[in-house]
C-alpha cells in the first residue's frame, strides 16, 4: 500500500474562486500543476510524476508532460543505453 500525505493550501477565497472557476478540479489542477513544476525543475523524474498522479502506465505520464510542455530529458546517450539493452536480452 502507497502511504500519502495530504497538503492544505490556504488561498484568499477571491483568488480561490478565480481559480476554480476556470478548473473543473482545482485541487487536481493544483496538484498536477506542482507535479510539472518540480519535473521541470528535475525535482521529480517521470516515474515519480506518474505514481505522484496515480498514472496507470509510463506512456500516459509521457503524455501528460508533453501537453503540459515538460518533455522528456532523454538524450542521445539514453538511447544508445536502451540500444544495448535490447540486444543484449534479445541475445539472450
Amino acid at each position: 500500500m502507497v502511504r500519502t500525505m495530504d497538503v492544505l493550501l490556504h488561498l484568499p477565497e477571491d483568488i480561490g474562486e478565480k481559480l476554480g472557476a476556470s478548473r473543473e478540479n482545482l485541487p487536481r489542477w493544483a496538484l498536477e500543476s506542482w507535479a510539472v513544476e518540480a519535473y521541470k525543475a528535475g525535482v521529480l523524474t517521470a516515474f515519480e510524476v506518474g505514481k505522484m498522479l496515480g498514472h496507470s502506465s509510463r506512456w500516459e505520464t509521457e503524455d501528460f508532460l508533453k501537453r503540459a510542455g515538460a518533455y522528456l530529458d532523454y538524450t542521445v546517450d539514453d538511447l544508445a543505453q536502451d540500444v544495448e539493452t535490447l540486444r543484449r536480452r534479445a541475445a539472450g
